[in-house]
């Protein structure tokens, strides 16, 4: 059985460290980003099972860069989870238009992220 891989994506290094460090004790493969750009960029080279992507990043929204995975049709049907703090109205109103996203509130509990994260491999 492959190794399942995940792109996290977050401008926060202590939080990209704390994704990257659970996800890898649970036996994923992980790719790292701190900007949408090169979330972006290596979601289209790697595939990866799921990506994690973190709301406001520096240069776009996490939201814009998901409709850019969306529109190639290799990553097109990659789950989107999106772990973020800001968990106001607006900011689920604009998540929930993203075809098989998720999300998860910050803080995260270090206990179950990685299976909350497994849990949207289909």
């Amino acid at each position: 059985m492959k190794k399942r891989t995940v792109v996290v994506v977050d401008d926060n290094i202590n939080n990209l460290m704390l994704e990257t460090d659970l996800l890898e004790l649970a036996g994923f493969t992980v790719f790292e980003a701190e900007n949408a750009a090169t979330g972006i960029s290596i979601t289209l080279r790697e595939k990866p099972d799921v990506v994690i992507m973190d709301v406001r990043l520096p240069d776009m929204r996490g939201s814009e860069a998901a409709k850019v995975i969306r529109k190639d049709k290799t990553t097109k049907d990659i789950p989107i989870v999106f772990v973020t703090a800001s968990v106001m109205p607006e900011g689920r109103t604009e998540l929930q238009n993203i075809a098989n996203s998720g999300f998860i509130g910050k803080p995260i509990n270090t206990r179950t992220f990685a299976k909350e994260i497994g849990d949207f491999i289909k």
